[in-house]
């Protein structure tokens, strides 16, 4: 099997111009998954502004997409500072003339005991992820309201649906920000807003993936490790979260509001099996023949 760090992006099964027309902003769209959204939403027709910290990246980053054909630009700021927050979308409103998509993908995270954790440190994850997708949303809301077309789309987890050893910290946000999407999902459906988000597991061609697991991509017997706890036996992309993006934004998402989208291969929902399945077989064996040797119903294995 191909390593995680070089698995192809799906091949998309949308028209490319099933976005045309739309104007998207995407928050942490210099680098990551963030990137990838953008480049799939321009690829399918909309207008890209990427929306970050680090100009240098931002400004390369759009180069590249309007390389690659697509109107794109870049925003320097913090999406947990309200006066950032306004000017972005002033510029981005000024350039394309209205802003009816926001993707939510700025994010931090790190390894930390919860008895090692700093409340500054949980904090800061709190700010950015949290703080900073309802800072992006709030401010953005009118321009969304007023496109009669809008949707906001969050990025956000699986680390808070179980536990997660030494993420209580971005659990702790995710899972806010999974609220966050539901309540706004009820509360601006009224307006035509759609607010939805996307749950990534393991992306194994992200930063993200090598920093939280060390060696990822260059050692196999850890990639291997991590395979075997997802259902479906691969790591995923970023372009299975971009393409899942892509739906969202698109018509055929219409009626999908409040919703969060797990991306993970199921991932979440894994678990040791109790015994290896010819052993149950052979359990099951054994229990049929007590049961006919007093007189219980047959089994149908």
């Amino acid at each position: 099997m191909a390593s995680a760090a070089s698995a192809p992006v799906p091949a998309s099964p949308f028209f490319p111009d099933v976005l045309a027309g739309r104007v998207c902003l995407v928050t942490g769209g210099g680098s990551g998954i963030g990137y990838e959204i953008a480049k799939q939403m321009g690829e399918h027709g909309a207008r890209v502004a990427l929306m970050g910290r680090r100009k240098e990246f931002l400004d390369a980053a759009a180069a590249t997409l309007e390389k690659q054909g697509i109107q794109a630009m870049s925003v320097q700021g913090d999406v947990r500072n309200e006066a950032d927050a306004k000017r972005v979308i002033a510029e981005v409103v000024q350039k394309y003339g209205k802003l009816d998509t926001l993707v939510n993908s700025a994010a931090g995270n790190f390894l930390a005991s919860s008895e090692q954790l700093k409340p500054k440190g949980y904090k800061t994850v709190i700010e950015i992820d949290t703080i900073g997708t309802f800072t992006m949303t709030k401010t953005a809301f009118e321009e969304l309201k007023r496109s009669q077309q809008g949707v906001v789309i969050n990025i956000s987890a699986t680390l808070q649906y179980g536990a997660t050893w030494y993420q209580v910290h971005a659990a702790a946000a995710k899972a806010a920000i999974d609220s966050t999407t539901r309540s706004l999902g009820l509360e601006w459906g009224r307006h035509n807003i759609r607010v939805n988000g996307i749950a990534p597991g393991p992306i194994g061609d992200t930063a993200g993936m090598t920093k939280l697991a060390p060696g990822l991509g260059m050692n196999e017997a850890i990639e291997a490790a991590i395979r075997e706890t997802i259902p479906l036996n691969r790591l995923g992309t970023k372009g299975d979260i971009a393409l899942t993006a892509v739906f969202l934004c698109s018509s055929a998402a219409s009626f999908i509001t409040g919703e969060t989208i797990v991306v993970d291969g199921g991932a979440w929902l894994w678990k040791p099996p109790p015994m290896p399945v010819d052993q149950v077989l052979e359990m099951s064996r054994n229990v049929e023949k007590k049961s006919r040797s007093v007189g219980g119903a047959q089994s149908k294995l």
